[in-house]
């Protein structure tokens, strides 16, 4: 098992690198040079900033069992149909039961934005929500141990 961030815009990096520490599990934060995140004990891959760049290099690096913290629903059910498992930066777990649902929600709010409306953005984070995070990861990697 291995653990996988998709960095960029990740609030959770610094709880992920330590717990990953703490349970000897290897970490590896993949961001593009827009945002270049280095972290004592783990390793960064620093990929060209373009559309996506970031989500492909980590869905050729995961495999099945692998720990991946992103946001991103199309990045989450690619790395799910590589049987990995994903949590969000609120320790939610994506599945093949949650993630059509997701993505489709994902649509429909682009759709929107396109046509000219609002969609309600991400609310300020919380250190509830940031417990939370670090709770799901330590049971998630607790319970494939």
């Amino acid at each position: 098992m291995k653990l996988l961030i998709d960095a960029d815009g990740c609030p959770v990096v610094d709880i992920a690198v330590r717990t990953a520490r703490k349970n000897g599990i290897e970490c590896t934060i993949i961001c593009d040079t827009a945002h270049s995140i280095q972290r004592d004990g783990a390793k960064t891959i620093i990929v060209d900033k373009g559309a996506d760049s970031a989500d492909f290099r980590l869905v050729n690096l995961v495999s099945k069992g692998d720990v991946v913290i992103t946001q991103d629903y199309g990045l989450a059910a690619m790395c799910l149909s590589k049987r990995a498992i994903v949590i969000n930066q609120d320790g939610k777990q994506y599945s093949e039961e949650n993630i059509s649902g997701l993505l489709e929600f994902r649509a429909v709010s682009a759709k929107i934005r396109r046509s000219g409306g609002r969609t309600k953005g991400m609310s300020k984070r919380t250190s509830q929500q940031d417990k939370d995070f670090e709770k799901s990861l330590i049971d998630i990697i607790g319970g494939c141990k």
